[in-house]
């Protein structure tokens, strides 16, 4: 089973600069083995992006006459962190990003509810990414 201790720092940075590029789970599994000569799995390779923060994502271009729009897709990766210095009226506050990209600030008030206020006005977030959020939420708060 592979390890991320196994890579140097130079080597994480270098995966990380690959997905920056658009480089997507099987080319990095690709690019390990051929640069580092490292065979490693799909699996692995997943985990291995996850355990970096490393947030993959894919742009999809729509072009019109004269207007180019990107896309952002989901990539499945939710990160969220909790706050030193709690906002005033919480118990616990943080910040959590969403897999396709959103950011927002989330609260834990005195009643116990949780709220989330993204950077875009009116955004929802997909239920999968929800779930993922109270789990990695429950995660850092035990």
């Amino acid at each position: 089973m592979f390890s991320i201790s196994q890579l140097s720092d130079d080597q994480k940075q270098q995966i990380a600069v690959w997905a920056e590029a658009g480089a997507q789970l099987p080319d990095i599994q690709k690019q390990i083995l051929e640069e580092f000569e490292i065979q490693i799995t799909y699996m692995d390779t997943r985990f291995l992006v996850l355990d970096l923060g490393i947030e993959l994502v894919k742009e999809v271009v729509v072009e019109e006459p004269e207007k180019v729009e990107v896309v952002k897709v989901a990539t499945g990766f939710v990160d969220a962190t909790v706050d030193e210095i709690e906002r005033l009226g919480a118990l616990k506050s943080g910040s959590v990003t969403f897999s396709d990209g959103e950011k927002a600030l989330w609260m834990i008030d005195q009643e116990g509810r949780l709220s989330i206020d993204a950077d875009t006005p009116g955004y929802q977030a997909e239920e999968e990414d929800l779930i993922k959020f109270q789990e990695k939420l429950r995660d850092l708060l035990t």
